[in-house]
């Protein structure tokens, strides 16, 4: 495995915690390795997909592969892959297949939303121009349909269907909740098809192209679903953290580009009888309308830090936790053993993010 590879693998045990390794039985120190063992394939398998001859293709292509990533929807492919065959040759091509289009939607979401950085960097965007990013956000989504195209009919399927809802969840987000929408239903349904849609994909795609039962499908893909949603809740409240050296992101970038999280939206309605809470929502809403550009004002600092000690941050994170319980609960009908266990496991680091 090359030194840039290495770099950017992270391992399922890192995932799962340092205890989950330790006190590991056979089964699961088997299956620890056999899915960190897929990951280094598939980080080899990204590095080769990801060169083109074209130069400006090439570094582009590149440069949100090279920031690095948890590769989360690539290790729920190898986890349940292995209810089946394991780590075969179409698991791997698959997980790369969506892996990359995962990074093609960062490409566009950082352009729509207006992003200053990505994993640590400085967004696409910021670097090559919103032309440059967009088309770059096309070519791999072409590279991803291509990989998935080798593997039949039926990845081809789910590769079309889940792209579909990749691009309804961003209309949908863009143009907001119509009349007679309630917003906190409509931003959940933005969340399913923008984030729980691909790692359901990642979930199904394992039981799929492992040969595994495939009355294993509908508990994964629900399952994946969930943990999609409860995954983004987490982020609503992540981008509310004092610590930007650890989420790569500056406080309330969400809310200074406009975006509309469930913290935000419980405090706008709120805001309808509560008069603290009006206030508070004003002067966040007041440097979105500002702009992105240049420094957040002093006030905005303050009014991020008062949001994330209210009570509907305290509620976004219940939520979250509810998501990722119902998840766990849609895993019953898998059989007991590490694979169950670890998916569990997963979910409960899912929403552990933000501590």
């Amino acid at each position: 495995m090359n030194p840039s590879a290495m770099r950017r693998a992270t391992s399922l045990s890192s995932h799962l915690g340092q205890t989950d390794r330790i006190f590991a039985s056979p089964r699961t120190r088997q299956l620890l390795a056999a899915v960190d063992d897929g990951l280094e394939q598939i980080e080899r398998g990204l590095d080769t997909e990801l060169i083109f001859a074209d130069t400006i293709a090439d570094a582009s292509t590149r440069y949100l592969l090279e920031a690095g990533g948890k590769r989360v929807r690539p290790m729920l492919i190898l986890l349940t892959a292995q209810l089946g065959a394991g780590n075969t040759v179409d698991v791997i091509t698959a997980a790369e297949a969506i892996e990359i289009t995962h990074l093609a939607s960062l490409y566009h979401d950082d352009v729509m939303d207006d992003a200053d950085r990505r994993r640590g960097v400085p967004s696409a965007h910021a670097v090559f121009g919103n032309s440059v990013a967009i088309l770059t956000g096309d070519l791999l989504f072409a590279r991803a349909s291509q990989l998935m195209a080798g593997l039949g009919e039926r990845a081809i399927r789910l590769q079309a269907k889940t792209f579909e809802r990749l691009v309804l969840g961003q209309l949908h987000e863009t143009v907001g909740p119509q009349d007679g929408d309630d917003p906190e239903e409509h931003y959940i349904q933005v969340l399913a098809d923008k984030t729980g849609s691909l790692i359901a994909a990642a979930a199904q795609a394992g039981v799929i192209f492992s040969g595994a039962d495939e009355t294993f499908e509908a508990a994964v893909v629900e399952y994946g679903e969930k943990i999609g949603v409860a995954f983004q809740l987490i982020d609503d409240v992540i981008d509310l953290s004092p610590q930007p050296e650890e989420t790569g992101k500056v406080p309330g970038t969400d809310l200074r580009a406009g975006v509309a999280t469930l913290p935000l939206i419980h405090l706008r309605v709120l805001a309808e009888t509560d008069a603290d809470a009006a206030a508070l929502l004003a002067r966040i809403e007041a440097e979105a309308a500002a702009g992105t550009e240049g420094e957040a004002s002093a006030d905005f600092a303050r009014a991020i830090t008062e949001l994330r000690q209210h009570p509907v941050t305290t509620r976004t994170l219940a939520e979250a936790h509810r998501w990722a319980d119902e998840a766990v609960a849609a895993l019953e009908p898998l059989p007991d053993g590490p694979v169950k266990q670890a998916l569990t496991r997963f979910a409960e680091t899912i929403v552990d993010r933000s501590k």
